[in-house]
């Protein structure tokens, strides 16, 4: 009986304190990780959203950088984190969708071993050419053009079975494309590799892609939504031109290590949906060409169960595999 009692009050005087905890989270900083580098798509939302997550929560929010592998070190690294409300992930489609299918070993499981918090956006990517060394007016001309020298043309991406990778491997096997797949880590990196002409094209992230559009560095053909983007409304789709059905884009979101106490996550959970909602960043996300998308625990846990068996059809088809 003594030995029931003392389990019963271990049990008590536990979640005793993890309620006190709930009840004092955040006390100090909160580190949100993302796997990809400085300045790319990932990071310009980020800082979108870290004002108002800041003065929500009443604290600091440090961004830690830890790119490669498609995102999956940051993801590694949260998912061995303590899930004491601290450390959260910065993920995507690509990192809890179409890793799960690419990568052979991982040493996570992106549903089980994670708690996703609240998606943030949808973000379309866009066709994206340097006119010096494939001159396209649109994307029908565009195909013709690499039509006509096979092997010829390079591709940049922001890396193996990323997203972009996959949206080129789609549209080229839609097409009847040959051309040559160039990895790079990272949107800056593939940018710069089409800004220099080392590359033709990319399929990027439009927010990535205005600046340099606008510059007159590039020049950009489609963009992979079903509709248009409301920032760029002359701006047709893929599928209008020529590629009926094509559609292709991503989400971003935040996910903590799993066994997140769920007062933590709700409350997180309710920051997300402040700044996400707060006229200003939602007006400067519709400007980037995203679509602010904010969802409940239960959404996005069911969102990621989706995406992931959507994205595994995405990488057989494709033949993308990495060990």
């Amino acid at each position: 009986m003594l030995r029931l009692l003392l389990g019963a009050l271990a049990l008590f005087l536990s979640a005793a304190s993890m309620q006190v905890q709930a009840q004092e989270w955040p006390s100090r900083p909160i580190t949100i990780y993302m796997g990809f580098p400085a300045g790319s798509g990932v990071d310009v939302v980020a800082r979108l959203l870290q004002p108002s997550l800041e003065k929500t929560l009443g604290q600091r929010l440090v961004i830690d950088y830890k790119s490669g592998a498609g995102g999956n070190v940051a993801s590694e690294t949260v998912f061995r984190a303590p899930a004491d409300g601290y450390t959260f992930l910065l993920g995507t489609a690509a990192t809890h969708g179409v890793n799960a299918a690419l990568y052979k070993k991982l040493p996570f499981d992106v549903e089980a071993d994670f708690t996703p918090i609240s998606t943030i956006a949808d973000i379309p990517n866009v066709l994206a050419i340097n006119p010096a060394v494939i001159d396209a007016k649109n994307v029908q001309d565009f195909i013709a053009k690499v039509k006509a020298a096979p092997g010829k043309y390079s591709y940049a991406s922001t890396g193996n079975g990323t997203g972009t990778h996959l949206a080129f491997a789609a549209f080229n096997k839609q097409a009847g494309l040959d051309m040559v797949h160039v990895p790079y880590k990272g949107g800056p990196d593939a940018t710069n590799s089409v800004l220099k002409g080392e590359t033709c094209c990319v399929f990027a992230l439009l927010q990535a892609m205005m600046q340099h559009a606008k510059a007159g560095k590039v020049r950009l053909l489609g963009v992979t939504t079903a509709k248009r983007v409301g920032a760029m409304p002359d701006l047709p789709t893929i599928a209008e031109q020529g590629l009926p059905g094509y559609e292709s884009y991503i989400w971003f979101g935040i996910f903590a290590p799993k066994g997140l106490d769920p007062a933590i996550a709700a409350k997180m959970n309710a920051a997300l949906k402040i700044a996400i909602e707060d006229p200003e960043v939602a007006k400067k996300l519709v400007e980037l060409g995203n679509t602010p998308r904010y969802e409940t625990l239960a959404q996005f846990k069911a969102t990621v169960k989706a995406d992931r068996a959507k994205w595994a059809e995405v990488v057989k088809a494709a033949g993308a595999t990495i060990d």
